[in-house]
């Protein structure tokens, strides 16, 4: 089949990721207006505005007039998929791909707009197949800026942007083409897969903003999975609105699998479903509800400003807030009042976190001053759906596996009172609830559920999407805290290339080191267990509480942003969430004595030690969530210690980095 037929065929494949696809040859005969046309007619879902034409206009009047003489491929629009946005050009000549964003009219480079071009060529690097191995330019053209020198290494590096205004994109171009390299394989470029894994800030923005999940997600089994799943929910849903029933999923999905990305999606499309159906996502983790919350609200505001529409934040925050509750206040409003919710549809996030009915109970009489509260919180939530005269859904995301907090019931107190209490409601169920031991240990409850429930297989995610670094990276730190020495080192060295681990003890070469290994708005932070109080001489106060939106979200000449490193998140600030590249602090609180782990607990003026079993277990999760953070890499600080201070001698930190090293883990030179 000639180069030509292959071209045709994967242009229908390839029209999905751009507006406007070409051969420069091709671009170069099409008329200004055909391709404006092209470009609208595949804008038409979203609303298009003068000024976008208009700018389209410009910047085809610009790349007719620079690209003239050379020959390979052009691409308008291109979405990048895990931003939910869309780069202005991609142009692939001989063995280069330039990542091209136009600011029309403007007469300098603007930071924000650099970085912007630069977060797309990581985007590609990272999630495209086949830019994995190609040379990647980002190129940030302001068409009435002065000619500048580039510095050609540092662009190369992704450090930053070439920069270019109308007259000298052709000049800029040549400078990083190599001619003896092979050309980039255009059809095998086109045809490579896309495994987009955004964060979860990320991926609530773009569904919030009318994205379709499977726009933001990967294009393999992934995705497959997740929309499996999608669909089988929301068969669900119908089916309990045309039949007037009630109706509860538990869905479960191996770790990083995207069961939260699943109840956005399924909150999110309920949510625009039917007017007066009203749908919200609960989470009992405050932090990720800030940051979400925020996060929405700050994207409503800037996209209504784009649009040229006046909307304050007061008022994105309603829509947001109505979106993603926390569980608490939640149940706290339906406390107050005997009335349905206006909510048709809610999804719990890591639903086995309920609390059981004695830890509900002492909450409720503590705070609340209810004396007579006999309801676990499963039972409660049922209780206040069950007010709906018609239908409802209750969508429970479960968490297999996972050491529980003192009074959280696990998946069993949701069947108990399923049992006990609204037998009559649809159940349908992961196949994994009665097949695998981590989710329900009673044979009793497995049996109920067997007879009188739904078994749904597309209830289960399947597929670890989270860690597009490396896949191995958990069951690396699972046997590193496991003191699984041999395999761990394995582990490291299947990793070690995709996924860098340094380590240090000074904390000043570890914050340099994240600082020079993030690119763009890759975001980077400090990061440290809310037990390691002995930090603090090193300036790293674990006591002082963050406003996590403004950690997360805020830009890096913003001092209470991550990027300055002066604010520490700990484990229960960063669970559920994640950045690029971490600092991780290692404490005292928990370091390698001889052959075991030593759990240790500062209190006054001393450490006391944790025996019992399950503190223990909670201590070691505290480091499993701190080394699991980064997406792309971290460094592990272990500081020296002190002769002169007994509350951090050395001895409670030599062992740890001693066994870190022997893993295989290099030193920060």
């Amino acid at each position: 089949m000639s180069n030509a037929k292959n071209l045709i065929d994967t242009k229908e494949n390839e029209m999905k990721r751009a507006y406007y696809s070409n051969t420069i040859d091709q671009f170069l005969n099409d008329s200004v207006s055909s391709i404006i046309g092209e470009l609208s007619m595949n804008h038409s879902n979203r609303s298009l505005d003068e000024l976008q034409t208009n700018a389209w206009k410009k910047q085809i009047e610009i790349l007719k007039d620079q690209l003239n003489g050379l020959e390979g491929q052009i691409y308008f629009e291109f979405a990048i998929p895990r931003m939910g946005k869309r780069v202005d050009n991609i142009v692939i000549v001989k063995d280069t791909a330039f990542i091209i964003e136009f600011k029309v009219g403007d007469g300098w480079y603007a930071k924000y707009a650099i970085e912007q071009v630069i977060d797309y060529t990581i985007d590609l690097k990272n999630f495209h197949e086949g830019s994995h191995c190609i040379k990647l330019i980002p190129i940030l053209v302001a068409t009435n800026a002065e000619t500048i020198i580039n510095e050609l290494q540092e662009i190369i590096k992704h450090r930053t942007a070439a920069k270019s205004n109308k007259k000298n994109l052709q000049e800029v171009i040549n400078s990083f083409i190599t001619e003896n390299n092979k050309s980039i394989d255009i059809v095998s470029w086109e045809n490579s897969i896309y495994k987009p894994t955004p964060t979860i800030i990320e991926a609530a923005q773009a569904l919030y903003k009318g994205h379709d999940v499977k726009e933001i997600t990967r294009s393999d089994s992934g995705a497959i999975n997740l929309s499996k799943t999608t669909t089988c929910i929301n068969e669900i849903v119908e089916y309990s609105k045309t039949s007037k029933a009630k109706s509860i999923c538990f869905v479960t999905g191996v770790p990083g699998a995207g069961k939260t990305l699943a109840g956005l999606n399924i909150a999110n499309e309920r949510m625009n479903a039917d007017e007066n159906e009203h749908a919200v996502f609960l989470s009992g983790n405050g932090p990720l509800v800030d940051v979400l919350r925020e996060a929405l609200t700050r994207n409503e505001v800037q996209t209504a400003k784009e649009t040229g529409e006046n909307k304050t934040k007061k008022e994105a925050a309603i829509k947001a807030n109505a979106f993603i509750q926390n569980i608490h206040h939640f149940r706290d409003d339906n406390l107050l009042s005997e009335k349905a919710p206006i909510e048709k549809v809610v999804v719990f996030d890591e639903a086995q976190r309920a609390w059981t009915m004695q830890q509900a109970s002492s909450f409720m009489k503590r705070k609340k001053g209810i004396e007579d509260f006999n309801m676990s919180e499963p039972e409660f939530l049922i209780n206040v759906m069950n007010r709906h005269k018609d239908w409802c859904t209750i969508i429970c995301l479960i968490g297999g596996g996972q050491e529980i907090n003192t009074g959280e019931a696990g998946l069993e107190e949701w069947i108990i009172a399923l049992k006990e209490h609204y037998s009559e409601w649809e159940i349908h169920y992961s196949n994994l609830i009665t097949e695998n031991e981590n989710y329900l240990k009673q044979t009793e409850l497995k049996d109920w559920l067997t007879i009188n429930a739904n078994i749904q297989t597309d209830l289960h995610l399947a597929v670890s999407v989270r860690s597009f670094r490396s896949e191995k990276l958990s069951d690396f730190i699972h046997d590193l805290l496991d003191l699984k020495k041999d395999s761990a080192k394995e582990l490291y060295q299947e990793i070690k290339f995709d996924y860098p681990i340094m380590l240090t003890r000074d904390l000043e070469l570890a914050k340099q080191w994240v600082k020079n290994m993030s690119k763009g708005t890759e975001r980077y932070g400090l990061i440290a267990s809310s037990g390691a109080r002995r930090l603090r001489p090193y300036g790293i106060d674990v006591k002082n509480e963050i406003k996590a939106a403004n950690w997360f979200l805020n830009d890096n000449e913003d001092t209470r942003s991550s990027y300055y490193m002066e604010d520490i998140a700990t484990e229960f600030d960063i669970q559920g969430l994640e950045i690029d590249w971490a600092c991780v602090a290692w404490g005292a609180n928990f370091h390698l004595d001889d052959l075991s782990w030593k759990y240790q607990n500062f209190k006054g003026t001393k450490w006391q030690n944790i025996r019992k079993e399950i503190d223990q277990s909670y201590l070691k999760n505290t480091y499993r969530v701190l080394l699991t953070r980064a997406r792309q890499g971290m460094v592990i600080f272990v500081p020296e210690g002190s002769d002169f201070d007994k509350t951090r001698p050395s001895e409670f930190y030599n062992g740890t980095y001693k066994y870190l090293k022997e893993l295989g883990i290099p030193e920060l030179e």
